[in-house]
């Protein structure tokens, strides 16, 4: 186990307190939402010597643990999340649909999520996030109009070969992003996590991720668990043991209106991380559910609430 004495996850509370102590003040174009940023920081994870679901505030496990099945299915509409009762999506299908030009049936985002969730015909049309997280890993466009594996062939390559230096997995693809991409193909979802790479060192699997923008209040801690369980199922289903999560970031940045609830849970002793186990029989990553995945010994803080920012994105000019 790690020592008490340098808390893993006093790696995340330096960074909150760094952003606010010297983080440069950027306002986002297109909300007026400003934050302090840092750039270039990263913390590092042992996964064999506890699960980082941090302490200091409670993570919404039941969110984090179906968004990366999600991810994993390489699934674009939110409906599957909707139907588990996981809602941390919502807000950016809602944010397209409400750009209707003369929309004559403006809805609330409640009517839309119920709709979503009763509506197959409306959540196929209006629950679509074409080019999120998982369509890109799964089933990623080539010009052949033939689809790539990402994830199968990245797990793959660490299993024939683990001293294998290029099992890579992408989500950022120009083609659809930001004024790269041409208006009717852009995607209005601003990928954020946007690279990870596997890494075989002593029979461990080690993964790490490059963040290009993280929103280090509401955000990381989500990414943290993540990605961290991601490591713990591809090594289960390699047969490696579990090694470390590297989290790399570009813009990391705390809200403005963050910054109480900040200073609230920078104030907090984080406590002892829980434990992760995979039951069952499932030998790939298509056949593990997430009732086989256990979390046990988690002790956190009461959760602290603050508004998500629906930022980045395509910005059309005036």
């Amino acid at each position: 186990m790690y020592t008490m004495v340098f808390h893993p996850e006093r790696q995340y509370l330096n960074l909150l307190q760094e952003a606010l102590d010297t983080g440069i003040r950027k306002v986002d174009r297109g909300t007026g939402v400003a934050s302090y940023s840092l750039f270039g920081r990263q913390i590092r994870f042992d996964l064999s010597q506890g699960f980082p679901l941090l302490t200091t505030k409670k993570v919404y496990w039941k969110g984090v643990l179906y968004e990366l099945f999600w991810f994993m299915k390489g699934y674009s509409n939110i409906k599957y999340l909707v139907d588990h009762d996981v809602h941390i999506w919502d807000d950016y299908p809602y944010k397209i649909y409400q750009q209707i030009p003369n929309n004559q049936y403006p809805i609330s985002k409640e009517e839309f999520v119920e709709k979503i969730r009763t509506d197959d015909a409306f959540a196929e049309k209006w629950g679509e996030l074409p080019r999120i997280y998982g369509e890109l890993w799964r089933h990623w466009p080539t010009k052949h109009g033939k689809t790539i594996d990402q994830l199968s062939w990245a797990i793959n390559e660490i299993v024939e070969d683990p001293n294998a230096h290029n099992a890579i997995v992408n989500s950022w693809n120009p083609e659809y992003l930001y004024t790269m991409a041409r208006q009717e193909d852009t995607s209005y979802f601003p990928i954020c996590h946007n690279m990870f790479q596997l890494n075989v060192m002593n029979g461990k699997v080690c993964l790490q991720l490059y963040q290009r923008s993280a929103d280090l209040f509401l955000g990381v801690p989500f990414n943290i668990a993540s990605y961290a369980l991601l490591t713990h199922l591809i090594a289960y289903v390699t047969g490696y043991e579990v090694g470390e999560f590297v989290h790399t970031f570009g813009d990391v940045h705390v809200y403005e209106n963050h910054i109480e609830q900040v200073k609230k849970q920078i104030a907090r002793k984080p406590r002892a991380f829980p434990k992760l186990s995979i039951t069952g029989t499932a030998k790939t990553i298509d056949t593990i559910k997430p009732e086989d995945i256990v979390v046990e010994g988690y002790n956190p803080y009461p959760p602290i609430k603050a508004k998500l920012t629906v930022a980045g994105g395509y910005y059309k000019k005036e």
